[in-house]
């Protein structure tokens, strides 16, 4: 049965089945997304994700042993910092912060977690995490990402010519919409390219030649750092209705064997 860590009590806690239990932490971001979607895109997207899972597992076994985490609503936003409204925790902060939690419910008999990192930047962090998790405390954190980007039922809902779809740009902002299209300003939106980049052969903002980039080179056509990559104008309800039922699908097979998991 899957069902929120926050709404049991005590004594419901005591009667789940901690050894076999997953308890999914889902891990967001305040941070700027654009003039267009909401600082809260992350979470508001973890949060999607988690129901969107929750259908596509249930549908698949209705027993299925899953304890839904609050989402952790600030990361690791280093990258963004700058631009009005984000908050950052420093590397370190985060660090500790996630493994306290996680050592709390080793503590209480856990031995199966399952970070859903719905921010990319959360996610150097939570590979560190997982394997100090393994080795210091002997449970089993595991590391699933919330965003299907490059399956092709999702590239397929990116706009023509929007070569450079990336963070705040259209995928985003229609997850966003899916969700409550009243939080999302298309009127406003501007899209950003990686001018620094755009020509490069080898050295990109991602890949196998990279740098760590920050939002200031991410730049509208006339030279204004803007924060985004691609062109959210293109976004819809439907649009990210797709992208969040492709990637709770794409997930689920993973969660199955974290499920049978046996270390």
């Amino acid at each position: 049965m899957i069902r929120n860590y926050r709404d049991l009590t005590r004594l419901e806690m005591e009667q789940v089945n901690r050894e076999e239990t997953i308890v999914l932490i889902p891990l967001g971001a305040l941070e700027q997304h654009g003039n267009q979607a909401p600082l809260g895109t992350d979470d508001i997207i973890a949060e999607a994700m988690t129901r969107y899972l929750k259908k596509e597992l249930e549908a698949q076994d209705p027993d299925f042993p899953m304890l839904i985490f609050p989402v952790i609503p600030v990361g690791l936003s280093t990258e963004h910092k700058n631009f009005c409204g984000s908050i950052t925790f420093k590397p370190a902060t985060y660090y500790h912060m996630l493994y306290d939690i996680c050592a709390s419910l080793a503590h209480h008999g856990f031995r199966k977690i399952a970070l859903l990192v719905c921010h990319g930047g959360n996610a150097p962090v939570a590979q560190i995490l997982s394997r100090e998790l393994r080795s210091e405390l002997g449970i089993s954190p595991f590391i699933l990402s919330s965003g299907a980007f490059s399956h092709p039922d999702v590239t397929a809902t990116i706009s023509p010519g929007n070569v450079w779809d990336f963070h705040g740009g259209e995928m985003e902002t229609s997850m966003v919409m899916a969700v409550d299209p009243s939080l999302v300003k298309l009127e406003t939106s501007e899209a950003g390219i990686p001018t620094a980049f755009k020509d490069n052969k080898a050295l990109k903002p991602y890949g196998s030649v990279s740098i760590g980039w920050v939002s200031e080179d991410w730049k509208t056509t006339d030279g204004k750092p803007i924060g985004i990559g691609g062109d959210p104008s293109g976004a819809s309800a439907e649009k990210g209705r797709i992208i969040l039922e492709t990637s709770a699908k794409v997930l689920v097979p993973g969660l199955m064997e974290i499920r049978d998991w046996t270390p």
